[in-house]
């Protein structure tokens, strides 16, 4: 019996002794899992979006800087009330709404001007603006020149405020001297 014993321990010792020289060799000899990427998100801007999306055939990333682009602000206001007055009631009943759109550094949007290229809103061409602010220009500097000459000796010799008048005199020169060019420029530059 003895010997029945030994030779079972041996076939135990040895089914141990294979099984684990099977797992060492599993551990050493491992077939590589696929490995989980490592994901840069850019950092650093405000008012970022990401989605990331990953499944077992991949993955994929949506950026998006200055998320949301247009800024939005509602507000409504509804008041309902009674007013009594002196001579009796009056009813006061308002109800307001605001919808505005902001900017990321936080400026209202005013809803600026489209049309053509080169045109304000008015429909004045870049050229005639330049055109008009040269002959107002001109036209000032001729009518100071003129009140200069003429009207500012004249009423400088008033007592008391002649200094005064001059200053007056000069100054209502320029402007008459800044709108009769302007009308003059328009004539000149068909605009």
């Amino acid at each position: 019996m003895n010997n029945k014993l030994k030779i079972a321990a041996g076939v135990v010792g040895g089914a141990f002794a294979i099984a684990h020289i099977g797992l060492l060799g599993y551990v050493i000899h491992r077939p590589k899992q696929p490995s989980v990427p490592t994901i840069q998100i850019p950092t650093g801007t405000p008012y970022s979006s990401y989605k990331l999306k990953a499944d077992k055939d991949g993955y994929s990333i949506e950026y998006k800087a200055n998320d949301p682009a247009i800024l939005e602000s509602q507000r409504s206001l509804i008041l309902d009330k009674e007013k009594k007055g002196m001579f009796g009631g009056s009813h006061e009943k308002r109800s307001e709404y605001r919808q505005d759109q902001y900017t990321m550094d936080g400026t209202r949007n005013m809803g600026g001007a489209t049309g053509e290229v080169g045109k304000i809103a008015g429909g004045v061409s870049a050229e005639c603006i330049r055109a008009d602010a040269g002959a107002r220009s001109q036209g000032a500097m001729a009518g100071s020149a003129i009140a200069a000459g003429v009207a500012v000796p004249a009423v400088t010799g008033i007592p008391y405020i002649g200094w005064l008048a001059g200053g007056w005199a000069l100054l209502l020169g320029q402007k008459a001297g800044s709108e009769l060019g302007s009308q003059v420029g328009e004539v000149f530059n068909d605009c």
